[in-house]
């Protein structure tokens, strides 16, 4: 390749579990000459094998994937190849979502509905060093503390209480005393701010947090 500036090609990478994305995805890219795609992937781990025989300049990676999920992919790439550009691809912004790709590594984090307008600029910002994010999700992160977010253990807990499960049935599935899931639910309320368990399920819903199976 030429080291002429004018004459790179950004090399990338699309996954998605949605065939009609990847089609869309492909379309806009066909009709640019500095952008090439150089792999699709449907899932977490061909991404992860895609990436490593690729090496791609951009990535545009799903979140939400059968098995491997993005953010799981995005961590293994990101481990092997540090300086990495992903840019996280999802039609949902709840709260969690953004975060955890933030914390992964992403350098953009784009909702679908705005990839026909946006992916190629996105693309292209990202492969010149910038972070890409809309105004919607910074504001979202602006408002973010991480000493609010849930760990791991309320996350579970709060799934539990999600499917109508007391204070007693959860113990007995996670093998914990009663008196602490209690604690658990105390600390959850409070960390979502909110007045019951079902507000804090729905809370966490809307954010993402936690989802229906």
């Amino acid at each position: 390749m030429s080291d002429d500036k004018s004459a790179t090609v950004i090399r990338v990478l699309c996954v998605d579990d949605h065939p009609l994305v990847r089609k869309g995805i492909v379309a806009i890219l066909a009709n640019e000459d500095d952008v090439e795609l150089v792999a699709e992937a449907a899932n977490g781990n061909d991404a992860v094998e895609l990436f490593r025989l690729h090496r791609p300049d951009v990535t545009l990676m799903d979140l939400r994937m059968p098995g491997l999920d993005g953010i799981g992919a995005i961590k293994v790439i990101r481990s092997e190849f540090p300086d990495a550009k992903i840019v996280a691809l999802t039609s949902y912004d709840g709260d969690q979502d953004i975060f955890r790709a933030l914390e992964a590594g992403v350098r953009g984090y784009l909702l679908k509905e705005m990839v026909h307008t946006v992916v190629l600029s996105a693309i292209r910002k990202v492969f010149a060093g910038q972070k890409l994010m809309s105004p919607e999700v910074a504001e979202r992160v602006a408002g973010y503390f991480p000493q609010d977010a849930l760990t791991p253990r309320e996350i579970e807990v709060l799934s539990l209480v999600a499917q109508g499960l007391a204070n007693k049935e959860i113990a007995g599935q996670l093998g914990a005393a009663a008196g602490t899931v209690k604690i658990h639910v105390q600390n959850i309320l409070a960390k979502l701010h909110a007045t019951d368990r079902t507000h804090a399920v729905t809370i966490a819903l809307q954010r993402g947090i936690i989802h229906l199976p």
